[in-house]
């Protein structure tokens, strides 16, 4: 064989192979691209004093492989994202670093809204706030998903509890008071109200706390006349007003809110307010 057949014949094989394989890496689905980090748990015994670099760097390749999906959203492109393999790097970043709060944010962002997996995301936060005992962002995350998703109120109180406890935030004592409610757990929820005005300084934030309070012992005083009016006559009051008629109560209390008690189907005491103030209330005030 002559020699220049050589060249031409290796460029020939190069043409055939390379090129359809550059095509194939250029139009691969960017999901492909993600890769692959082993579990946390192995990786911890592996990378020695390296966690929380190789943490950091698995949190910023998901980012970063998210963006790019981004991208290619924008630009009309419909690539499914890879949550599964996006959600198994993030629990090994965490595993690997339970101090890293980039994790949690993009977890928290990425994989309840985004594809409903707040119990999964819960699991994370969980282990997270073993570690970061300080932050009351962890139980504030977990506490909304609990109550907003998965409607586990009992849940949702106890972290805004702890949530409310670490950060001094009015806002998240308020919350616990209200899940506590919804929980039907109004005891718990009086008791932490309590609490929290005996030590709270602020006067308007103290004023919030014991409206709220007022209103929790209003509504466990009507609970409680519901279920002696249950026991007495085998059924459930059909309004508020049967409490007074039958004797169980003098009169139907005002509700601190402004709006007006009412007695649901299945017997449990809730408001027209809603526990919330009204604009007209925050006006006149």
């Amino acid at each position: 064989m002559k020699k220049w057949l050589w060249p031409v014949l290796f460029l020939a094989v190069y043409v055939n192979l390379v090129v359809p394989l550059k095509s194939f890496m250029d139009n691969r689905p960017v999901a492909v691209k993600l890769g692959y980090l082993p579990d946390g748990k192995v990786l911890r015994y592996t990378v020695a004093d390296q966690k929380p670099l190789v943490a950091e760097l698995a949190v910023l390749k998901v980012l970063f492989y998210f963006g790019s999906l981004v991208e290619q959203w924008q630009n009309q492109i419909a690539i499914p994202p890879e949550y599964y393999n996006m959600y198994r790097m993030i629990e090994s970043a965490v595993r690997l670093d339970p101090y890293n709060m980039d994790a949690y944010y993009f977890a928290q962002a990425a994989f309840t809204w985004e594809v409903g997996h707040a119990e999964d995301v819960n699991h994370l936060l969980s282990y997270g706030m073993n570690y970061r005992t300080w932050d009351w962002y962890l139980p504030f995350f977990r506490g909304f998903n609990a109550a907003y998703f998965l409607k586990d109120y009992q849940s949702a109180a106890e972290d805004m509890k702890r949530a409310a406890e670490l950060s001094g935030s009015a806002l998240f004592t308020n919350l616990a008071a209200r899940y506590f409610y919804e929980a039907g757990h109004n005891d718990l929820g009086i008791a932490f109200l309590r609490a929290m005005v005996q030590r709270e300084r602020d006067p308007k934030v103290k004023k919030a706390f014991s409206l709220r309070l007022e209103a929790l012992e209003k509504v466990k005083q009507l609970q409680s006349a519901v279920v002696a009016y249950q026991k007495k006559f085998g059924r459930l009051p059909g309004q508020l007003g049967d409490l007074v008629t039958s004797g169980m109560i003098d009169a139907v209390p005002r509700d601190p809110y402004g709006g007006q008690f009412y007695i649901q189907p299945d017997g449990k005491v809730r408001s027209t307010s809603s526990f919330a103030e009204s604009k007209k209330r925050r006006v006149q005030q």
